[in-house]
């Protein structure tokens, strides 16, 4: 069952505050009957902000929030005071969350660190008062400015999860098996296509204190690119690994050909994917025996390194650490 969780998309409408109006005020006080123009400035409109918070995981928190918008600002008063500023509203994501302009799909910001804020809707700036406007020609000045409108557009917000390895594969290929034995990740795990529906992540123990982050995707199948099984869905979230492990299990009938499919449902959701280091594991390798196994290593792609292992048997285990952390240096 989908973790309800765990929510990486949403599109929310969005507006800064409009800028208070400049005051037409003259000074009017007792014994100074012509005072001459104090009309103050208006409040500049609070700013949407997009803001890092790494205690986030998910987007749940903006599921059912469909409309964020600033305070306006004060208008301005007499006496040269300058009205109020619009409260800033802040949109707290998790590290790795862009924001794009739904009309048009231009990324608008992108939060990489913890406290990052990124202004995404400026406020509108307060309309001077008329006390701006005094010239030695016009010393009764009847005009103040306006505030300016603020902006308004519908925002789409998207996680992109931040991990060292990105685990690549079909339904079944071990990838949640692998995540729950490396890590203190609890993914689902059992022995249905697409058991694992929302990503996870693990944070993998490694000598001298040392750690990298690994991330189960949701199995890939062929025509995912096209919106095929989970889709495109998830591929986004491969986008941010430094690495990808490539995992196809022992008793695949081709390990090339599936090797091969992965690679072009990558290649055509985004062909900057195979410019990221690429490992190969081959699972559920205790089915082998050390003859069969000679056999299969001679089919194995050539342009990738490769590791044999075994979840069960945690054959390979330390080997395959190894070679993810010397490729993440």
């Amino acid at each position: 069952m989908a973790n309800p969780n765990f929510i990486d998309y949403v599109k929310i409408n969005c507006r800064s505050g409009a800028g208070g109006a400049g005051s037409r005020h003259f000074r009017r006080e007792k014994y100074i009957p012509k005072g001459g123009p104090d009309g103050g400035d208006g409040g500049r409109g609070g700013h949407v902000i997009l803001k890092g918070n790494a205690q986030l995981w998910t987007l749940l928190h903006l599921k059912y929030t469909k409309h964020i918008f600033a305070e306006k600002g004060e208008n301005g008063q007499g006496a040269n005071c300058t009205g109020r500023q619009g409260k800033d509203v802040y949109i707290e994501v998790p590290i790795g969350t862009i924001a794009k302009d739904a009309e048009t799909g231009e990324k608008m910001a992108e939060i990489t660190e913890d406290g990052q804020e990124i202004i995404l809707l400026t406020g509108g700036r307060g309309g001077l008062g008329n006390t701006h406007f005094k010239t030695p020609t016009n010393q009764a000045p009847q005009y103040a400015q306006p505030g300016e409108e603020g902006q308004e557009k519908w925002i789409i917000i998207e996680l992109k999860l931040l991990a060292d390895v990105g685990l690549v594969g079909f339904p079944n290929a071990g990838k949640s098996t692998l995540l729950s034995v490396v890590s203190a990740a609890k993914p689902e795990i059992a022995d249905y296509p697409f058991t694992t529906i929302v990503p996870n992540l693990g944070v993998v123990s490694y000598y001298d204190n040392q750690s990298f982050v690994m991330a189960d995707i949701p199995g890939i199948i062929e025509g995912a690119a096209e919106g095929k099984g989970l889709g495109v869905r998830f591929l986004r979230h491969i986008e941010r690994n430094s690495v990808l492990l490539f995992m196809i299990p022992a008793d695949s009938k081709d390990i090339r050909a599936d090797y091969e499919i992965l690679l072009n449902e990558l290649r055509k959701y985004n062909p900057e994917l195979l410019d990221k280091k690429r490992l190969l594991a081959i699972t559920k390798s205790d089915l082998l025996d050390s003859e069969l196994q000679q056999e299969m290593e001679k089919e194995l792609p050539s342009n990738i390194p490769a590791v044999f292992i075994s979840s069960l048997t945690h054959r390979g285990i330390s080997e395959l650490k190894d070679l993810i952390w010397n490729s993440l240096k």
